[in-house]
């Protein structure tokens, strides 16, 4: 068949599902894999009329219209530049590649210049969904050419997930590496959720005393209100389902070391090297690590002291980390949105947080009902300096924050680790001082290095005599 309008090659998990997205959605499409046995087990399942599978790089081109829109949904790093090499000699100026997976933003920038010298387009395109987003709507972000964006916006419109007000949840996000830029900055804020949940549920656990399928419920019914959000939504699944093997609780035999791919390091990197500050992120990275010495764990828990938590009122602690939890959220996408404004300054990317928000609210793994009041934030106020300023946000903070100091003191009286919920309340704390002990630090800088300070009553740049 000719006259394919795009071609999906890579067709793992995430780039089957897309495929049939899009081909569900009407569109003439190529699927291809190196390997021709999954590109056969595709077509046998899932072929249509104006599907075809291709068994060569030459076939896929061959088959495609012009301008060419292949879309790469393979891992992320070298297999992307390898595909990239085999395809540019067979390809065409205004041709167009989609990069569909994690790529760091600087490759993808790499990449784009590379490809530009030959006049080919590189779309760098963040998908987030997991399988079933994919499958029936993601939440796409796509950065790059204009141009390129142009050409296959009514392919990605038709098959992105859709906002409760219908709106698509995919926008152009500018040039450059801004498409792949957000969606790490999405994943850093994914991180910190998920730690806090846990945190959550281990509070629930250790010192409630709630067994899963009583936390099921909790987190069933928080997904009811404020706290209505994808993660809290498969919590609560996750929790009332029995192990087929044990009958037990699947979650309790499941080994407790939390892997990652790197997205959640590159935001915390990221957001050094820029000077933000992402403490809820960076904790949430910093707790995978930790969670991975399993066996000097095991070993430290008979050598170190600690208290022995203590049962506490299941009700009252559900309350407390009720308001901890929602507390945490809001914080972890206050630091993403404050990550992302800088980026704008740091390396030129025109997307708006606005625009941010919106395609977020469906689709993605972040999905919460929150977003929609997020983007009304920056509807009202496009310049707000932290998303904490929003009254909204300013006002559950208020509401909130005894009860996620309780919360943080419940944790440490018992011994139980809750680093994101604990590093975003000092990090509320900190952004609501007006004044911080940085003073002292800076006299330390002064003494031992001469690195000088500046003065509360006088203007300049100043270095004490301190011998």
């Amino acid at each position: 068949m000719s006259g394919s309008q795009i071609a999906v090659l890579g067709l793992g998990t995430m780039g089957a599902a897309l495929a049939r997205n899009i081909a569900r959605n009407g569109f003439p499409l190529t699927v291809y894999n190196r390997h021709a046995d999954k590109t056969h087990a595709f077509l046998e399942a899932y072929g249509a009329p104006h599907v075809s599978g291709a068994f060569s790089l030459e076939e896929v081109v061959r088959q495609l219209e012009r301008p060419r829109r292949l879309m790469l949904m393979v891992p992320a790093g070298n297999p992307v530049d390898a595909m990239i090499d085999a395809l540019r000699p067979l390809l065409e100026p205004g041709d167009i590649i989609i990069d569909g997976g994690n790529s760091h933003y600087t490759d993808t920038e790499r990449r784009q210049a590379a490809l530009a010298e030959h006049g080919i387009l590189l779309l760098g395109t963040g998908i987030s969904g997991g399988e079933e987003g994919a499958l029936w709507g993601p939440s796409i972000m796509p950065g790059g050419p204009r141009a390129a964006y142009d050409a296959v916006a009514p392919i990605f419109e038709a098959i992105a997930a859709k906002a409760p007000d219908g709106t698509p949840c995919v926008t152009y996000l500018g040039e450059g590496g801004s498409g792949h830029y957000v969606k790490m900055v999405h994943n850093g804020i994914e991180y910190a959720i998920m730690q806090a949940i846990a945190e959550v549920y281990d509070l629930l656990s250790r010192v409630g005393n709630l067994p899963p399928a009583e936390q099921s419920a909790v987190f069933a019914e928080w997904n009811r209100a404020e706290l209505a959000s994808f993660l809290v939504e498969i919590t609560a699944h996750i929790l009332a389902t029995t192990d087929p093997d044990t009958g037990r609780p699947i979650v309790e035999v499941i080994l407790d070391k939390a892997k990652q791919k790197g997205t959640g390091k590159w935001t915390s990197q990221e957001a050094l090297d820029v000077g933000v500050a992402v403490p809820s992120i960076t904790e949430a990275v910093e707790a995978r690590i930790l969670s991975g010495l399993k066996e000097e764990r095991v070993a430290a828990a008979a050598q170190l002291a600690g208290p022995s938590p203590e049962p506490d009122d299941a009700h009252r602690l559900i309350a407390a980390t009720r308001d901890a939890l929602y507390a945490a959220m809001i914080v972890a996408f206050a630091q993403g949105m404050a990550l992302l404004d800088r980026a704008r300054t740091e390396h030129g990317y025109t997307y708006n947080l606005h625009d941010v928000a919106t395609i977020w609210r469906a689709g993605c793994i972040i999905r919460a009902a929150l977003l929609e009041e997020i983007r009304t934030a920056y509807t009202e106020t496009p310049t707000l300096a932290n998303l904490l300023l929003a009254p909204t946000f300013r006002e559950a903070l208020a509401e909130r924050q005894q009860t996620w100091r309780e919360t943080v003191h419940i944790a440490v009286r018992n011994g139980v680790p809750v680093p994101v919920i604990a590093a975003s309340l000092a990090y509320y704390d900190g952004y609501r001082s007006e004044r911080l002990p940085a003073n002292l630090i800076q006299a330390q800088r002064d003494f031992f290095g001469a690195h000088t300070f500046e003065r509360v009553d006088k203007e300049g740049v100043f270095h004490f005599n301190w011998a």
